[in-house]
């Protein structure tokens, strides 16, 4: 009889020992599965999300790094990724123009789609090309109309101005809250502390152009008028709203007199997009050339090398001091 008891009480014991180990198992798995998976377009969105969510959920960039987002199609095994996360995150249809189908395709029950540039009023895109109508022969509008296959009627570059910047950090913040209630101690805690550096950020580029007598830069492409605006800033930009957009003959003309004019000291090109007319202007002009960096296709590289949002709108403000004193 004591055999048989002491039997059933090892059996009890184990049982327990198994159950209790099963048991922290599964939690252990529901923990790791509770982590909130996001989905971001390009580099700003990835790094604005990422500092909001911090160590509640893992962010991935869609675009990858080093990849012009402008002109990025995503393919059925990119939708697949947006559609097996818990959140989705991009600038504006104005910018991602496929995103304008993507409740067709994704279930939004499921998949939180946020636009990070929602409370924002996006400014007219900038029309660059100055030709008139009847200097174009035949071939040259064809041409017109496949170079400008990406123009945008809307700007959508307002990541490049960190007040605007602090307004999508909101945005993202509120909406995360309003899926994840549970969190929304952390991600107002996370998104105090970036929107903190971030208003640091916006104090040094008031403090930096505020007695400015030269205000006119030269640029690329026109990925800078949301900054040129907060800053009372000029951009004269070498092509359009894309960076793929190329200049006619006669809008290099236009810029050459322009740099002669404003007795401009330096021009700013791309260090991942082509900087072929940029350096053909400066050639022409005799003046230097310098990176501004849009921020739009952050390298891997840079990314491992610690280059952020911060640091890199920290170079561009010293670059820009070069021109801008």
């Amino acid at each position: 009889m004591k055999m048989q008891k002491g039997l059933l009480l090892f059996g009890t014991v184990v049982l327990s020992i198994l159950l209790t180990a099963c048991g922290g198992q599964e939690k252990e798995e529901a923990s790791s599965n509770d982590a909130i998976q996001v989905m971001t377009t390009f580099y700003p969105m990835y790094e604005f999300t990422k500092q909001v969510i911090g160590d509640t959920g893992t962010v991935e960039l869609l675009i990858p790094a080093g990849t012009e987002p402008h002109d990025f199609e995503p393919s059925a095994k990119d939708l697949a990724k947006i559609s097996d996360s818990d959140v989705f995150v991009y600038n504006s249809p104005e910018l991602e123009t496929w995103t304008e189908n993507l409740t067709d395709t994704i279930d939004t029950k499921k998949t939180m789609i946020i636009q990070a540039s929602k409370e924002i009023q996006l400014m007219d895109g900038e029309d660059h090309e100055h030709e008139d109508a009847h200097e174009h022969d035949e071939e040259h509008a064809h041409d017109h109309d496949e170079e400008h296959a990406h123009d945008h009627e809307l700007d959508p570059h307002v990541w490049l101005d960190p007040v605007l910047a602090i307004t999508e950090v909101e945005t993202i913040r509120d909406q995360l809250i309003k899926k994840y209630p549970d969190y929304q101690a952390q991600f107002e805690k996370n998104a105090a502390s970036y929107i903190s550096e971030l208003k640091t950020l916006d104090a040094d580029y008031q403090t930096a152009f505020k007695d400015a007598k030269n205000k006119a830069f030269v640029t690329q492409h026109a990925a800078f008028g949301y900054l040129a605006k907060q800053y009372g800033l000029t951009q004269e930009a070498i092509a359009g709203i894309s960076p793929d957009q190329e200049p006619s003959p006669s809008r290099l003309s236009e810029l050459k007199h322009y740099v002669d004019d404003h007795q401009v000291e330096v021009i700013y090109f791309e260090e991942n997009a082509s900087s072929k007319v940029a350096e053909t202007l400066s050639k022409e002009t005799g003046v230097e050339l310098a990176v501004l960096n849009p921020l739009e296709s952050l390298t891997k590289k840079q990314i491992e090398d610690g280059e952020n949002y911060l640091t890199v709108m920290r170079e561009n403000l010293t670059a820009l001091k070069k021109v801008i004193h």
